[in-house]
């Protein structure tokens, strides 16, 4: 038995020197065979030796591409499909600064809008018409567009010494240094020209109603430094649409109290929506935001966060039938609406994975959609039956909404 331990250790010296040289090869991209040398060794210490450790299998050898520490810093890639991937490369940073290849921020900064003009035009004098209300809504998605693109670039310039520290916002344009502080604010003041540019379009009056917004704008990206609810003063700034549909269809809402209450009431709602969604979409960064000291809703939240949705949901379902009740609308929108809103939200927040990144960026896409047609389907139903008189009183109720 000791005469077999040096023949032992021999042969095992050998096996690693071997795999080790095939490793090193392996790694560079070179090919090498490797022709041991016969052992010195009795024939039958050799099968005792081969029966030892036959028995082992050996690892596999992986080439050096296959491993990656999980510490590596993720590199950027210029984008290869969608729109960023057809334009200039010089244009690709600024697209992605407007977020023009993540479009649910901008569906969710027109959906008030559009909410707004929807719940004004039957109560407009005279009626809006269906052309008009489909111009008035084109504007507001050019606007929300341009909009939404200058709010992300006041944001990434406030957040340029944050983003760098979190997973999903540090190969943004400014944080990577695609784009420069300069070359960003004379940026912002181009899109901020082409917003003018597209509100004076509008009814004169809704250059006074849209112009306190820029200071919300301006004011979101300092709240998550301060407060554990900055997701209300997003939804401050991106509900304001809901008080600039009545205007855009020549409602004064100082001069008409129920119209100004149903605005009112409508600017509540989207607020709770807001909660809602950007609650969610919080949650893709709850494990990066307290090392950046990045305040948010769902850090605030996080052991109760289901119920909490589930409240400020019942909020804006709430304060929508407020928007209606106020103009004395009829039962499609109490049914449409309302309903459509409620069955949506209580779907999105039982089947959303808040412990999933995947999941609630996913949940935040589709619930523009699912809530926001939903609410928008109603308030356009509940137009055409005010429209065309379907129900034959829409005089009578006109004559009383304004007595």
């Amino acid at each position: 038995m000791s005469s077999l331990i040096p023949t032992l250790r021999y042969a095992a010296r050998r096996r690693w020197t071997t795999s080790r040289r095939l490793a090193d090869c392996a790694s560079s991209g070179r090919v090498a065979q490797f022709v041991s040398r016969p052992t010195t060794t009795c024939p039958a210490a050799q099968r005792r030796c081969t029966a030892t450790t036959s028995s082992t299998p050996k690892p596999p050898i992986l080439p050096a591409e296959a491993i990656v520490e999980d510490s590596q810093p993720e590199i950027y890639r210029p984008p290869t499909t969608g729109l960023l991937a057809r334009v200039p490369s010089s244009w690709v940073p600024y697209g992605e600064l407007i977020r023009l290849d993540k479009p649910a921020g901008t569906y969710y900064l027109y959906f008030p809008c559009l909410f707004g003009t929807l719940l004004a035009a039957p109560y407009a004098t005279p009626l809006a018409s269906p052309f008009t209300v489909l111009y008035t809504s084109s504007l507001f998605f050019a606007g929300a567009i341009i909009m939404r693109g200058a709010g992300c670039t006041i944001n990434d310039l406030w957040d340029r010494n944050l983003d760098p520290h979190v997973t999903r916002t540090r190969l943004r344009p400014i944080a990577r240094g695609a784009i420069s502080v300069q070359q960003a604010i004379a940026f912002l003041g181009a899109q901020l020209l082409a917003g003018l540019a597209v509100l004076l379009q509008f009814p004169s009056q809704c250059f006074f109603y849209a112009t306190p917004s820029l200071l919300l704008v301006a004011l979101y990206p300092l709240a998550k430094r301060v407060t554990n609810y900055p997701q209300f003063v997003l939804g401050l700034t991106f509900s304001w649409g809901a008080f600039l549909g009545f205007p855009a269809l020549s409602v004064d809402l100082l001069a008409d109290t129920p119209a100004l209450i149903s605005a009112a009431c409508l600017y509540g709602s989207c607020i709770a929506w807001t909660l809602v969604y950007d609650m969610i979409y919080a949650f893709q960064d709850i494990r990066d935001d307290p090392k950046a000291g990045i305040k948010s809703i769902a850090l605030a939240q996080q052991a109760n966060a289901k119920n909490f949705l589930m409240a400020a949901s019942a909020v804006q379902v709430g304060l929508l039938v407020g928007a209606g009740a106020s103009l004395g609308v009829g039962p499609v929108y109490y049914f449409l609406t309302c309903g459509g809103a409620a069955a949506t939200l209580d779907y999105m927040i039982r089947e959303v994975n808040l412990e999933s990144v995947e999941d609630c960026a996913e949940w935040f896409r589709k619930g523009a959609w699912i809530t926001g047609g939903a609410i928008s389907v109603g308030l356009f139903v509940e137009y055409l039956v005010q429209y065309f008189d379907l129900f034959g009183d829409q005089s009578r109720k006109r004559e009383a909404m304004k007595a």
